[in-house]
């Protein structure tokens, strides 16, 4: 069999481009995936792709499979879906989905790929490294039945923990983003929308995924008195202000901070890594979650799209790359 592969590679800060390698065979208790999918997560990302990732933090921010070092080179992401082409019998044949960067072909351990679901389309199976971070933020949120709920920032994080929140009984929610555009994202998700400026305050939680400072201080204000906001947001190297003068401490706000990196510890004693993985992926059958996906663009393509989708140039919650071989690819 053809063991040759095509991987994406930031050569440096903005510049990306696709290198040629051959892979070994899988060893035992290996298999080797060919890719059909995978998703560019447009905020670490592409902030990846800028250069943006601070010293102190180049060992936090490794992607299981990455290759280099930031800022680069660097062969960087971690929502691929393929089919396992050798292996296990028990595998061959099935959709799998893995925490590896953009690649045509590769070679992992057994247990660095998730089976997909028969109910969850290969094509919607990229979202589920952002839905297992909106899983993991739920945990630390800990929402209650009838909450009043603002989800500030509309982008891939931010609608993921909107369409969770969403499926809680007797909520009062809202995606909160300065886009109108991502009205239509939040009707298809089942959501409330408003702009920072007419959000509804007085929020038992708020969970913020803006990443900006404004976006940070509005969610501050929505909160009642002892209400919580959970900071999703990573800022990379920039430095960010907050107003935590004036009613701040009198009001008894707290500000907490959730990351994926490792499992909430309101669950860290029963679940592990894969159990979150395999509870998002399940969660993907729901067909509204498509709305995340807003863009697709053939592997190919990825070294002249990765500098539009960092710049904004083009705009995008998940974009999805295809490659050869994918449902409607020749």
């Amino acid at each position: 069999m053809n063991r040759s592969a095509r991987a994406f590679w930031l050569r440096s800060p903005g510049h990306g481009e696709i290198r040629d390698i051959t892979l070994a065979g899988p060893a035992d208790g290996e298999v080797l995936v060919r890719s059909l999918y995978s998703g560019v997560s447009r905020g670490t990302e592409t902030l990846v792709f800028r250069g943006g990732v601070p010293t102190s933090q180049h060992g936090a921010m490794r992607a299981p499979f990455q290759e280099g070092d930031f800022p680069g080179p660097v062969k960087y992401g971690y929502l691929s879906v393929g089919v396992v082409e050798e292996g296990p019998d028990a595998l061959v044949g099935r959709t799998v989905f893995c925490l590896y960067p953009h690649q045509t072909r590769y070679v992992v351990p057994v247990s660095a790929v998730t089976v997909v679901p028969d109910s969850v389309p290969a094509e919607r199976a990229v979202l589920a490294g952002t839905v297992e971070t909106a899983v993991n933020a739920l945990w630390d949120a800990a929402p209650l039945v009838g909450d009043r709920i603002a989800v500030v920032g509309g982008g891939m994080v931010g609608c993921s923990v909107a369409a969770l929140l969403a499926r809680f009984p007797g909520v009062r929610l809202q995606l909160v983003d300065a886009d109108p555009a991502r009205a239509k994202t939040a009707e298809a998700l089942g959501v409330g929308f408003a702009s920072p400026g007419d959000a509804l305050g007085d929020c038992d939680l708020v969970v913020h995924a803006s990443a900006t400072e404004q976006g940070l201080a509005r969610s501050l204000e929505l909160l009642r008195a002892e209400g919580t906001v959970l900071e999703l947001s990573w800022y990379g190297d920039r430095r960010v202000a907050l107003p935590l003068g004036e009613a701040f401490h009198s009001r008894r706000l707290t500000l907490r901070s959730s990351q994926v990196g490792t499992v909430s510890p309101a669950r860290r004693s029963s679940r592990t890594y894969a159990d979150r993985l395999a509870l998002a992926l399940g969660l993907l059958a729901d067909p509204a979650l498509d709305a995340l996906i807003t863009g697709e663009s053939a592997f190919e393509e990825l070294p002249e799209v990765m500098p539009g989708l960092a710049s904004g140039e083009i705009p995008a919650l998940c974009h999805r790359v295809r490659y050869t071989g994918a449902p409607g690819t020749q």
